[in-house]
């Protein structure tokens, strides 16, 4: 006899579907996780709804409640001002740059030559990590009537627009000079920058300059923004301790450098001396302002044409060349060590003379 089952009847039917649809504790729990728990997107929202303010309120501000050696300063003016940020971020652009006469400086390093050689910081902005770390620094902006804004990571990141920021960022007036003030006092070294594009290279030839003494340093013709972010990265503070001339023609530099009385002297790898040539070093003592070109090309014959020698650096090895940041200190450090000789032998003539 065949054993029949019995259909189920609409109360059954209906049993069956709120079995599968009505979900256990467990399941309840973890409706109730996905609902509550925010993914990326959202977090990022609500940190821009925390820290935006609403028409008519004031901005979030969080204090810190940590004691500091400076009256009134509390970690800095509070959460970063919106309207702050957005003037700073249009500074990653050269337009905006030139428009506004500001620049960003990034790291301790350059805030903290910004801040000392008296440049003109409008912003600073400072991470929650940073702010531990450089807390004395912060003191001295703030002292200095700074206003001091603390960013999130990201923002810190669009602003430096580095892999791994610093977390200290200041927003700088322009420091270039008029090409009349680099000659004015005369300066015994300078250096001179044509259609030189990479601004680490040009950061790094301004930074040597610096560190040999030069006194004037001329972006010419076609070269980097010396405000660009790498550039002023790359002059790990330099750029705040000597003249600069920005977009000057390379004629009229070469022209006034003359005038004020150096040698013009064009770094080139296809010249026919080199710095071993005893007068070449003869001359390296007198007033000096050293012309570069571009790394892949070099300087044109043209621009040749306008110094009073071309010199190249001797490479006793197997390298087919030095890259433009590394010439560049090589000349103008065997520049300095030569004018230095020359004002020692000075020095001691004129006291034999007068003994």
């Amino acid at each position: 006899m065949t054993r029949r089952t019995a259909s189920p009847g609409p109360a059954d039917r209906a049993d069956a579907r709120e079995a599968i649809t009505r979900p256990g504790p467990a399941d309840r729990a973890d409706a109730r996780e996905a609902i509550t728990r925010p993914g990326p997107a959202d977090r990022a929202d609500a940190r821009e709804a925390i820290t935006r303010p609403a028409k008519g309120q004031r901005p979030f501000r969080p204090r810190d409640t940590t004691a500091s050696t400076a009256a009134g300063y509390r970690g800095g003016s509070g959460g970063s001002s919106p309207p702050a940020v957005k003037r700073a971020r249009r500074l990653t652009k050269r337009a905006f740059r030139q428009r506004d006469r500001a620049f960003l400086a990034e790291g301790p390093q350059a805030v903290a030559e910004a801040i000392g050689c008296g440049a003109q910081v409008s912003d600073l902005f400072v991470t929650v990590p940073a702010r531990s770390r450089h807390r004395d620094l912060l003191i001295t902006a703030a002292a200095a009537g700074i206003p001091v804004h603390i960013v999130s990571g990201e923002v810190m990141g669009e602003l430096a627009q580095t892999v791994t920021p610093q977390g200290l960022l200041a927003v700088c007036g322009f420091l270039d000079v008029p090409l009349a003030a680099a000659v004015t006092p005369v300066p015994s070294l300078a250096a001179l920058l044509a259609n030189v594009r990479d601004p680490g290279n040009a950061g790094t030839v301004l930074r040597s300059a610096d560190a040999a003494g030069a006194r004037a340093v001329v972006f010419a013709d076609a070269s980097v923004d010396p405000y660009n972010g790498k550039c002023v990265r790359a002059s790990a503070g330099s750029l705040f301790h000597l003249p600069v001339v920005a977009g000057a023609r390379i004629q009229d530099a070469v022209a006034a450098m003359r005038q004020a009385g150096l040698r013009i002297i064009a770094a080139d790898g296809r010249a026919g001396r080199s710095l071993d040539d005893p007068d070449v070093r003869a001359r390296l003592g007198e007033p000096t302002a050293w012309l570069f070109g571009n790394e892949a090309w070099g300087l044109p014959a043209d621009l040749v044409a306008l110094a009073d020698e071309a010199v190249a650096v001797p490479i006793y090895g197997k390298a087919e060349s030095l890259n433009l940041a590394a010439a560049a200190a090589v000349c103008l450090y065997a520049s300095a060590r030569a004018q230095r000789v020359h004002s020692e032998r000075g020095t001691a003539q004129g006291e034999w003379g007068g003994g």
